[in-house]
């Protein structure tokens, strides 16, 4: 298909991303700690919620809080205010239920932007605590904003906030997660004054958007295989590792997203063998393999988005 995308059609790995801080503190005396060689934060056992940090004395950080049991967990601890950082819907009227207000503010994979530093820096400097800050499984992006928030609220140095975010299992193959806890510029009073209320539930990006992302994403890969799946020439920039992983992360947000569970089983399976192949590539990537291997992966990926393509992209 060589539909134009800005006319609305899909390149070949056309269905994709739909989206690219509720944090917790409180005293942890009731929170068992498991063994930790940390130096930064420490690990707690949370009902519900995986990957569970106390960070400081008002913030924790973990996984997307799995049912009831855990809003009660960490109203236990006293937390007042969740922000998720997840493209997924948050479960607003469970956190109410247990005196928790939630604060959504969706980042991606590639870095927090800067109107998003500016909103979990309000939130945390405004909103009651203690705070729980998640994402879907607590490991990226989550963490990121952990170190934003601490930085802006706990006047955490950068080399500290990156320190957190390797203990909490953030990937190096997320390097623009590091660079914004690194780059970190505490907002002005003026630039917190601008930002608009922090909002309960953010809607996701459009179809349209995400689709625009994705061909970015899918044309830097295409630049990298003419060059043999390295750097292309004068785009130092562009690593096709991280690429590959940009384009996997994605796929798997749109996968947890409402609207995909409203789909047909077909369109669900089509979009899992997208991010399968997708998998498979950012693996071999990481693994330097073979040109010809990589050449084939890239080809299948690009097949299985296009199967889909050509199956719904009017629906």
């Amino acid at each position: 298909m060589n539909l134009s995308f800005r006319n609305r059609g899909l390149n070949p790995l056309g269905w994709a991303l739909a989206v690219a801080l509720g944090l917790a503190a409180g005293k942890a005396a009731d929170v068992p700690l498991k063994t930790s060689t940390n130096t930064v934060a420490k690990p707690v056992e949370l009902a519900g919620v995986h990957n569970a940090f106390q960070v400081t004395e008002r913030i924790y950080s973990g996984s997307q809080p799995e049912d009831e049991a855990a809003f009660a967990a960490l109203a236990k601890l006293g937390v007042k205010t969740i922000v998720s950082v997840d493209g997924g819907k948050p479960d607003v009227e469970t956190a109410r239920k247990h005196g928790i207000r939630y604060i959504h503010l969706p980042i991606g994979y590639d870095g927090v932007p800067t109107n998003r530093v500016i909103e979990l820096a309000k939130a945390a400097l405004t909103q009651p605590g203690p705070f729980f800050v998640h994402c879907h499984h607590g490991l990226h992006r989550g963490p990121a904003a952990v170190a934003i928030i601490c930085q802006a609220l706990e006047g955490w140095s950068a080399r500290k906030a990156e320190a957190w975010m390797r203990e909490a299992g953030t990937s190096p193959d997320y390097p623009g997660l590091f660079r914004s806890a690194r780059e970190f510029k505490q907002p002005t009073q003026e630039q917190l004054a601008a930002t608009g209320p922090l909002p309960e539930f953010t809607q996701p990006s459009s179809l349209v958007e995400a689709m625009v992302t994705i061909d970015e994403h899918f044309s830097r890969l295409k630049l990298s295989q003419q060059a043999g799946w390295k750097s292309p020439p004068g785009h130092a920039d562009i690593s096709p590792p991280h690429e590959a992983t940009m384009l996997w992360e994605q796929l798997r947000e749109m996968a947890r997203l409402p609207d995909t569970a409203q789909r047909p089983e077909d369109y669900r399976a089509k979009l899992a063998d997208s991010e399968q192949t997708a998998d498979a590539l950012r693996r071999l990537l990481r693994e330097s393999a073979d040109p010809a291997l990589l050449d084939a992966t890239f080809k299948r990926a690009a097949q299985s988005c296009s199967a889909c393509h050509r199956s719904y992209r009017n629906q």
